[in-house]
């Protein structure tokens, strides 16, 4: 938010559409820790493999994915019309579990019935910007373009 601020860009001004970008972003940001650290660790990393947990967080993320697909059957973004900070911080996530596969459970979670996830995260993907920061702390990205550091725009030269 600060940078959104600061450069003025991709936090909108009008007080209804920042409001509801401001809501999917902290709906992200309380709600991916049940993605990343409760399915993720339980179906993909946990030395040991228990049904309760692994079924109860699975749900919760289908539901959130359902919530998000609901939501972007009417709108090309987020928030509406426009690509805001939350679209930005909700692809790395929910984008990237439907159409990448993470944790290897896309049959387990269904992840293919989101077309509407789908559609909207291969557009934001698909964006420059987005692009180049998959690659900032990544030094496994492909054909060595991962960037361990960044600190200014010519690190990508």
């Amino acid at each position: 938010m600060y940078l959104a601020e600061k450069f003025d860009a991709f936090l909108p001004h009008e007080a209804s559409v920042r409001a509801e970008t401001l809501s999917w972003l902290f709906w992200q940001m309380g709600s991916t820790p049940y993605l990343g650290g409760g399915f993720g660790h339980f179906y993909a990393y946990a030395p040991e493999k228990f049904e309760y947990p692994i079924n109860r967080f699975a749900m919760e993320v289908k539901r959130q994915l359902d919530v998000l697909d609901r939501n972007l059957a009417d709108r090309r973004f987020l928030a509406g019309e426009e690509y805001t900070i939350a679209d930005m911080a909700t692809c790395p996530w929910y984008g990237s579990l439907v159409l990448h596969d993470l944790y290897k459970a896309e049959v387990f979670l269904e992840t293919p019935s989101y077309e509407n996830v789908a559609r909207w995260a291969t557009e934001v993907e698909a964006r420059p910007g987005y692009q180049r920061g998959q690659l900032v702390n990544r030094p496994w990205a492909p054909e060595g373009k991962g960037l361990i550091e960044r600190h200014s725009a010519s690190d990508f030269a």
